[in-house]
């Protein structure tokens, strides 16, 4: 059954145009508690959402749908979508609900889901809703109405989770800190995290104003980062993107880290510490110098789909805790239930202190391969699939890399484009052949 609303994380769109408009939100609350309330009769729900103008329409919105279930609310203001996660399990809620369009500039917005276990929730449940929308609103009486209520302490609760995934016996102490929360969810909670553990923190991207969220600043535009940790002479930079779920790091001469490394360098300390890692799960686009290099320390290594809830599908699967993708979704399942941006870092500062080594170091002889994407822009209905040349020279490309670099074809989910990707240590080889096989579908 395919999905009219849902994509491959949750709702989303701009703000005004369906379904990000405020009758079709009040229209998913009451669908949503409807399928909440056909196994509880009153099931309890939390909203958080971050700092976008258009989050006080929507969850005004979505308050009202649910109340018209017979479903009661909690109310968390801005809160980072994990920290959402977190109190959803933390206080045995039915539901957790997060407003957020995530790394998208403000004038889009949109709608996640949590389980009550702080999971995100299946295709199947997303289904359900979808069935209850295409339903005649069953509207509760006066006296079945659900209530609403705010959760006042919410903010400090996942301040002190974030700081209990952190090694007790370690600290931040003698360590300078740029902390950027791209004007998002986290703009009070995570400088607070990384001060209380004893580091010096310089905050920036901290001052929203409801439209500025994600704009020059955060994982998405990590140039202002740069430049921070240089004026102040900082040893790391952190940036968050707009619900915190993600994370992208800076070292004092520059450097930028994306996820693949830091899904490394976590992985890397655990085996450190002796503790087992059986395997870790990266996406299709995982860079192939870290596979390599978790093969030699004899991890197991898989690729699941594109987006961190197919991610999480694959690490509870198959009974292992590390996963994450190069965009800086990063899962460490026995610290949280989805990915979290503050706890990935506080979880590669750990490494750092513990190891007394910088990241740079840790990540000695392991250099990414150049990727060279290729965009084909297709006539509709073709079947590139069937295509003979691509085939051949896509053979004939795997062939020449010998192992020391892959191809990856895929089409867009929403655009009549096929991505044509190779990766290999040389960028020049990495480019002839993309555009080799780009040129077949010409």
């Amino acid at each position: 059954m395919s999905r009219r609303f849902f994509g491959t994380d949750g709702i989303r769109g701009a703000v005004g145009a369906a379904p990000i408009t405020p009758d079709f939100m009040l229209l998913l609350g009451h669908a949503v508690g409807r399928v909440l309330k056909a196994s509880e009769s009153r099931p309890p729900v939390l909203i958080g959402k971050d700092t976008r103008i258009s989050g006080y329409m929507i969850e005004s919105a979505l308050e009202a749908g649910f109340a018209s279930a017979g479903v009661d609310v909690l109310l968390v203001g801005p809160l980072p979508t994990p920290g959402v996660a977190y109190l959803t399990k933390a206080l045995r809620l039915n539901l957790g609900v997060v407003i957020s369009a995530s790394h998208n500039p403000f004038g889009d917005n949109g709608i996640k889901f949590f389980s009550a276990r702080g999971e995100k929730l299946p295709d199947a449940w997303e289904q359900q809703v979808e069935a209850a929308l295409d339903q005649v609103p069953q509207w509760a009486t006066s006296s079945e109405l659900g209530k609403a209520r705010k959760l006042e302490d919410a903010r400090g609760r996942y301040i002190e989770f974030c700081k209990g995934t952190f090694s007790a016996e370690l600290s931040l102490k003698g360590l300078k800190l740029v902390v950027d929360a791209a004007h998002g969810a986290a703009y009070m909670v995570a400088p607070s995290v990384f001060h209380e553990l004893g580091a010096e923190v310089i905050a920036i991207g901290c001052s929203p104003d409801g439209t500025n969220i994600n704009a020059g600043f955060g994982a998405t535009a990590p140039a202002a980062l740069v430049a921070a940790v240089s004026e102040h002479k900082a040893d790391y930079g952190i940036a968050l993107d707009g619900d915190a779920d993600r994370l992208l790091m800076v070292d004092s001469k520059g450097r930028l880290f994306d996820g693949d490394e830091l899904l490394y360098l976590m992985a890397d300390d655990r085996l450190g510490q002796g503790l087992p890692v059986p395997g870790v799960v990266g996406t299709l686009m995982t860079n192939m110098a870290v596979e390599l290099a978790l093969r030699e320390r004899n991890i197991e290594f898989v690729r699941a789909k594109v987006g961190d809830r197919y991610v999480l599908e694959e690490l509870l699967a198959r009974g292992w805790q590390l996963g994450g993708e190069g965009s800086g979704h990063l899962l460490a399942l026995d610290k949280h239930t989805t990915g979290d941006g503050i706890v990935s870092a506080l979880l590669v500062l750990q490494a750092v202190v513990r190891g007394g080594k910088s990241m740079a170091e840790l990540l000695k002889g392991i250099s990414l391969f150049p990727q060279s994407l290729i965009n084909v822009r297709l006539k509709p209905g073709t079947d590139w699939e069937s295509n003979a040349r691509l085939a051949h020279e896509q053979s004939a490309v795997t062939h020449e890399l010998q192992g020391q670099g892959r191809v990856l074809i895929r089409p867009s989910g929403t655009e009549p484009l096929v991505r044509v990707m190779v990766e290999a240590r040389d960028a020049a080889v990495a480019q002839r052949c993309a555009q080799r096989m780009a040129d077949t579908l010409i």
